[in-house]
């Protein structure tokens, strides 16, 4: 129910998704939703998103034994992070990588079968 009240000089702070990532799922959702964008140079700064959520790159460099120099460079936009960094941070945040079907298209190449 409405009182009819209007807030004046109501403050409002930009958005940050860093603040919203509480725990391993929200985390997983995240980076799905990045994955899903289909952007390649989101992930390397959706992870440093995480990071900053759980304390900051030089926390992430003490739980991943990787130098935070390393971190800055593969968390940045230019960054490409290896495979075995990229499961290091990962694992950093308690999740793993993992491999899926791709999502079925609606189309006559979508009845391909893999050799």
């Amino acid at each position: 129910m409405s009182t009819g009240r209007i807030i004046k000089n109501a403050v409002s702070g930009p958005f940050r998704v860093a603040d919203h990532l509480r725990n391993e799922n929200e985390i997983a959702a995240y980076l799905e939703a990045v994955l899903e964008d289909g952007d390649p140079r989101a992930m390397p700064v959706a992870l440093r998103t995480v990071a900053d959520a759980l304390g900051g790159l030089a926390v992430l460099a003490e739980r991943t034994g990787l130098s935070r120099e390393t971190l800055y460079r593969t968390l940045s936009e230019k960054g490409n992070p290896r495979y075995d960094t990229l499961t290091s941070i990962l694992g950093a945040f308690g999740l793993r990588v993992s491999v899926a079907p791709q999502r079925r298209r609606r189309s006559r190449s979508s009845h391909r079968r893999v050799a």
